[in-house]
């Protein structure tokens, strides 16, 4: 059945002739695998009977392209702190350098969140309306550090948005770090705190590139900071008090990315913050978690925020391997179906198959792929470096990142995440228009981006484990690739 399949394939590509050394696409691949492969070049190509086809459509255009990266906390800022100089450059480098991970997107937090080291705001001063003591002194000995060494670092650079996880609790109904809503009567001395925060980080040589309104408006389940809104609320906000505000102080190009948080309650923000021109019109996107599931990336919820506000972004803004103390030099660990995640321990019966066992890598590349090819044009990870416990966290809410340290005994660990995330942010770069892909395996997944430059970037995912043959074409040419099981590869195409 294959090689009939194969041979209506072959017909169907004009001018292209069956014959494996005629008109042979040119292509870089690298790859990353559970056998051991790191971002590993791979340049033995071998004809093989009756593979899978992947066929690239770049007239077929979609999203472009924001950016990837991960976030900048003040967990991470700390621990770099405590290793030497060599391994702290070593790792920024790894993420911002042009022969690194290149990241293009990044987050960072406003005040406290839970990988902070303890619990802060930049307005510590109750009732200070117009924010005369407005500070951000918390974060000039680790995290202000840390996001300007990479801007030195990167030579691309890279855009950096900033979320509120509460205000102080001096502007909450209940007085709390945790939970609560923002009283109306502060509503503009919050929008006055985000224009504050901007003139604050740009004096220290940090570029903003924009904002979500707020990280987790449902809440967290009262565990750490938080501060709730509804959908209405939000547009409330947004709409008569940061937009306006923000365009006032001259900051109207500042991204506002409303929601921000888990996938499953897209529809019923996107329908408030999109009803009307007036309450969408300080709104520039949507943000996404990856939370309501380990493996369910909600295609058709992505679907609706897109085909609600086609023009406006739609990031991923967090996900990460929560609940988990990360395993140690153990690459294998990464590529087993044994992380479990917080729904797996609480979430309600009913839901408890969003969140099976699943390994680590899978979850990554099985959710950028899935999130690529419904629209989102930006995935940005969480903490960028965790200790071997997986904090530092006032919480201790543990959680994996693509690079662990031993900031004891100074010692890196690139886990097999970082090179997971690398084969995005590497090779799909800032203004690249996602195309169109024809796969004739279900068993993989695929996406393909368009440069600003004219390369192509194809990259593939094989779960299983079994390696497999495919053969990749573009116009007139092709070639046959091997993937390995368990393995991502992205195949770069160069400029014809």
């Amino acid at each position: 059945m294959k090689s009939i399949k194969y041979g209506i394939y072959c017909l169907l590509l004009v001018s292209m002739s069956c014959s494996k050394d005629q008109k042979k696409l040119n292509v870089e691949v690298y790859e990353t695998s559970a056998s051991g492969n790191q971002l590993t070049r791979i340049t033995e190509f071998a004809s093989v009977e009756s593979p899978s086809t992947i066929k690239v459509l770049p007239e077929q255009k979609f999203q472009t392209i924001s950016g990837f990266g991960g976030a900048f906390t003040e967990s991470s800022a700390y621990l770099l702190n405590k290793l030497s100089k060599k391994n702290r450059d070593t790792i920024i480098k790894a993420y911002f350098a042009k022969d690194g991970a290149n990241y293009s997107l990044t987050r960072t937090h406003m005040n406290s969140c839970d990988f902070s080291l303890s619990q802060y705001s930049y307005s510590p001063v109750e009732d200070d309306m117009d924010l005369n003591h407005f500070t951000i002194k918390d974060d000039m000995d680790d995290l202000i550090p840390m996001i300007k060494d990479a801007i030195a670092t990167s030579e691309d650079g890279f855009k950096i948005f900033a979320s509120p996880w509460t205000a102080a609790p001096w502007m909450k109904d209940n007085k709390e770090w945790v939970g609560g809503k923002l009283l109306p009567k502060y509503y503009d001395t919050w929008a006055l705190f985000f224009s504050k925060y901007v003139d604050a980080y740009e004096a220290e040589g940090v570029p903003i590139w924009g904002f979500t309104v707020e990280n987790e408006p449902h809440g967290n389940g009262n565990n750490w900071e938080s501060m709730h809104y509804s959908p209405e609320e939000m547009t409330d906000f947004v709409q008569n008090h940061l937009g306006p505000k923000l365009e006032a102080d001259g900051k109207g190009d500042k991204i506002i990315l409303g929601y921000d948080q888990n996938r499953e309650g897209l529809k019923e923000w996107v329908d408030v913050m999109y009803a009307t021109e007036e309450s969408s019109k300080y709104y520039d996107g949507t943000a996404i978690h990856w939370y309501e599931s380990t493996y369910d990336y909600f295609p058709e919820a992505l679907q609706y925020a897109h085909n609600k506000a086609p023009n406006k972004y739609l990031i991923e803004t967090e996900g990460c391997i929560d609940s988990e103390v990360p395993a140690w030099k153990d690459d294998a660990w990464y590529w087993k179906k044994e992380a479990t995640d917080w729904g797996y321990d609480w979430r309600e019966e009913e839901k408890k198959y969003l969140h099976p066992k699943y390994a680590p890598v899978n979850r990554y590349a099985r959710d950028i792929i899935g999130c690529l090819n419904n629209w989102v044009d930006g995935w940005v990870d969480w903490n960028m470096v965790l200790n071997r416990q997986g904090g530092p966290n006032w919480f201790e809410n543990w959680c994996a990142a693509p690079v662990i340290v031993d900031e004891e005994a100074d010692e890196v660990y690139f886990t097999p995440l970082y090179y997971t995330m690398a084969h995005f942010s590497k090779y799909i770069r800032p203004g690249a228009e996602v195309i169109g892909v024809d796969n004739s395996d279900a068993e993989l997944m695929v996406t393909a981006a368009k440069n600003p430059d004219g390369t192509i970037a194809v990259v593939i995912f094989n779960e299983g484990k079994t390696a497999k043959n495919f053969t990749l074409s573009l116009n007139d040419k092709l070639i046959d690739i091997k993937i390995d099981a368990q393995a991502i590869q992205t195949v770069m195409i160069p400029l014809s």
